[in-house]
């Protein structure tokens, strides 16, 4: 399972939003310097967390974004389930599917469950969960950092 550059932004944007305890306006041009990331892919991102209610966007020379709500009413589950495109982990998930054992297949009925137990696990967190320190993005950008996973059960 795998989740989208576009979700992984879309989670980084409220990270960073829910660091400000006074709720102050943030701007993509600030978000883009504090991540290393395309104003253009947060142009997008930001605009999909506002028209799906997790960001609240204000217009104008002083405007920016900031949470739409409390970060513990912000569940990762719903944030997932909105911004990624498709879950369409088999050809047979697809508009168009030409498999031709679909119809005795019991595949789709485990990835089916996987998919159901993945964001399942996202849905047990809000935003609150995984708040991060405002002082902590102020950290100099590095060109690496260590790998931190996968970390699947049952490999060495």
């Amino acid at each position: 399972m795998r989740l989208t550059k576009f979700t992984d932004y879309s989670l980084r944007v409220l990270l960073y939003a829910a660091s400000f305890e006074d709720q102050r306006l943030t701007t993509i041009e600030e978000t883009a310097k504090v991540f290393g990331i395309s104003r253009a892919h947060l142009k997008k991102v930001v605009l999909q967390l506002t028209q799906s209610g997790f960001l609240e966007g204000v217009r104008g020379r002083a405007g920016g974004y900031r949470l739409a709500r409390p970060a513990d009413q912000i569940n990762l589950g719903a944030v997932i389930r909105v911004t990624e495109p498709d879950f369409a982990m088999l050809e047979c998930f697809l508009p168009g599917n030409a498999c031709r054992i679909t119809p005795v297949c019991r595949l789709p009925l485990v990835v089916n469950k996987a998919l159901d137990a993945f964001v399942s696990t996202f849905d047990a967190y809000t935003l609150a969960d995984m708040k991060i320190e405002a002082r902590h993005f102020d950290a100099p950008l590095q060109p690496e950092y260590p790998q931190r996973g996968p970390k699947l059960a049952g490999t060495a």
